[in-house]
């Protein structure tokens, strides 16, 4: 790693109603700057592992500890922009909410948090972050149309 990379880690949490309902995807919108919405993200401290930094994140940001997630690590996406001039990793597991009505708890980085579908989200994010959100999504549709048809 480069010593100007900036590399961050988070998750992309998901829930639905039921198992065939659509898909809803948990933003935080930060309590600073412009206010951008976000995924639960955060930098990877000296020492710690991208999903270690991932979960800690997520439960730093809304509450949500591990325990609450089905994390799927096989689905990952791997963001590469810049950020005042110096290159920016970001990396993104999946994450199902495994109860639909577990609370969010939002730190002081964060003013508000929504549960909005794909689309919704794209309008929220960053282009960068949406396509990969997108990308994310066809993924899981995928997985359930498989499951839907196979049991």
């Amino acid at each position: 790693m480069a010593a100007a990379e900036l590399r961050a880690a988070g998750l992309i949490v998901f829930r639905r109603k039921r198992f065939t309902g659509p898909f809803e995807y948990l933003l935080l919108q930060t309590s600073y700057g412009r206010h951008h919405w976000t995924p639960p993200k955060g930098h990877v401290d000296p020492g710690e592992s991208d999903i270690q930094t991932a979960l800690r994140e997520t439960e730093e940001e809304s509450g949500l500890k591990e325990s609450s997630l089905n994390v799927v690590k096989d689905v990952r996406k791997t963001l590469n922009y810049e950020v005042r001039g110096k290159p920016k990793i970001v990396i993104y597991w999946l994450a199902e909410l495994r109860d639909y009505n577990t609370p969010i708890q939002l730190s002081q980085e964060h003013q508000e948090y929504r549960w909005v579908s794909v689309d919704s989200a794209c309008q929220l994010l960053h282009d960068t972050t949406g396509q990969a959100l997108r990308e994310v999504d066809e993924e899981l549709k995928n997985i359930a149309k498989f499951y839907t048809e196979t049991y």
